[in-house]
């Protein structure tokens, strides 16, 4: 049977020594001045961007954005719950320029995280091993509140060899209803590894920091 195309973003499902996630995250914050919706599921990075009014002052914890998690970017982690909104207790996501604390898992060097493709191409026995990119065609569903996020099969960019991609597949999801032989799937539930965490990926002098303006 066929893989269902439903999106969920990126979820943690344990390390890579074989134990479990605990459910360990840390607390970030979202601005309300930040125009962009955020739902379960999304990676999220520092915010750097070129308006510094979306750091309040008071606020101790990292304030962040989403991050594309095409080539070449960076991320805290991804959002595993949100606080509850005082005026709507059922929110699942979080609309655009809604202040609101979020909960993020750690994107470690050590955190497995299970993500679908997005079916662009179908993905052989090569791809276990090799780089990939996150891909937002769809964006996040209001209802349940899950991210639209998937790993881009080859849309955009394909899977390779390349240490500035965001992620490294290291096999797909030992799942029952996840189907890949490998010539024919797509739409298949990969467990990926991120690459470039903010708060880890070394450069010369050590994590590489950024400064918002």
């Amino acid at each position: 049977m066929a893989n269902p195309d439903a999106r969920f973003g990126w979820r943690p499902v344990r390390h890579i020594d074989g134990s479990p996630w605990n459910g360990a995250t840390i607390k970030c914050y979202i601005s309300a001045s930040y125009a962009v919706a955020l739902y379960i599921g999304d990676p999220v990075d520092l915010y750097l961007g070129a308006t510094l009014s979306h750091r309040v002052a008071g606020v101790k914890c990292p304030t962040v954005m989403k991050s594309a998690m095409t080539d070449g970017t960076y991320q805290i982690g991804i959002i595993t719950s949100f606080d509850p909104l005082p005026n709507n207790l059922t929110q699942q996501y979080n609309p655009a320029s809604t202040a609101r604390y979020c909960n993020v898992c750690p994107g470690t060097l050590n955190t497995v995280f299970q993500i679908r493709d997005d079916g662009g191409a179908i993905l052989g026995p090569v791809v276990v091993g090799q780089n990939a990119v996150g891909i937002d065609t769809h964006g996040g569903d209001t209802a349940t509140g899950l991210s639209g996020f998937e790993l881009d099969a080859g849309t955009t960019t394909a899977p390779s060899a390349n240490s500035s991609n965001t992620m490294i597949v290291i096999g797909a999801a030992e799942m029952e209803d996840n189907t890949w032989d490998g010539t024919t799937d797509t739409r298949v539930i990969w467990d990926v590894i991120l690459c470039n965490w903010r708060f880890g990926q070394l450069s010369a002098t050590g994590a590489l920091g950024g400064t918002a303006t």
